[in-house]
């Protein structure tokens, strides 16, 4: 029969292997959120003139394919804000784990008295965390915006028949 410390240990000693996986997807969201920061900034500075199709990307789908139907417009929408909308949704709880990881070795430093060790722990979960709800918040925001902007555009489309 299995000790419950043995257990404990095993479950600790893998909860442990995540922290460098967690931590380096916490990285990459976060530059992500700063590259969909920039895509957005292009937009919106592209969207200055309604004429151009650039900033406007259901209107240039159309162009391309003329016969597009509302449903595939809707579900080019869908497609476009995909990728902010997970980073939004999956940042925050790569945080929280790459926060929790970290309290284990926190805690054990702190049971055997050393508080450097505690305070390097505590540095990198409360680091994680921020950084995952920065970009969060980021691909959030953007997200919202162009689902703004995407229904707005797909309005407009409906309105001169294109769609």
């Amino acid at each position: 029969m299995i000790e419950s410390s043995t257990i404990e240990t095993a479950m600790y000693q893998v909860g442990q292997l995540f922290l460098l996986p967690v931590l380096a997807l916490v990285a990459l969201l976060f530059l992500y959120a700063l590259y969909a920061l920039g895509g957005f900034a292009v937009q919106a500075w592209q969207r200055r003139d309604p004429q151009a199709p650039a900033g406007y990307p259901l209107r240039r789908y159309v162009q391309q394919r003329p016969t597009a139907t509302e449903d595939e417009l809707d579900l080019v929408a869908h497609r476009l804000l995909e990728k902010e909308r997970l980073a939004s949704r999956i940042a925050p709880m790569l945080g929280l784990v790459g926060t929790m990881i970290p309290m284990g070795p926190a805690l054990r430093a702190l049971a055997d008295g050393n508080l450097a060790r505690v305070s390097d722990s505590l540095t990198v979960a409360f680091s994680a965390v921020i950084l995952a709800l920065i970009a969060a918040s980021i691909t959030y925001w953007v997200s919202n915006i162009r689902r703004r902007w995407l229904a707005e555009e797909l309005v407009a489309l409906q309105r001169k028949g294109a769609a």
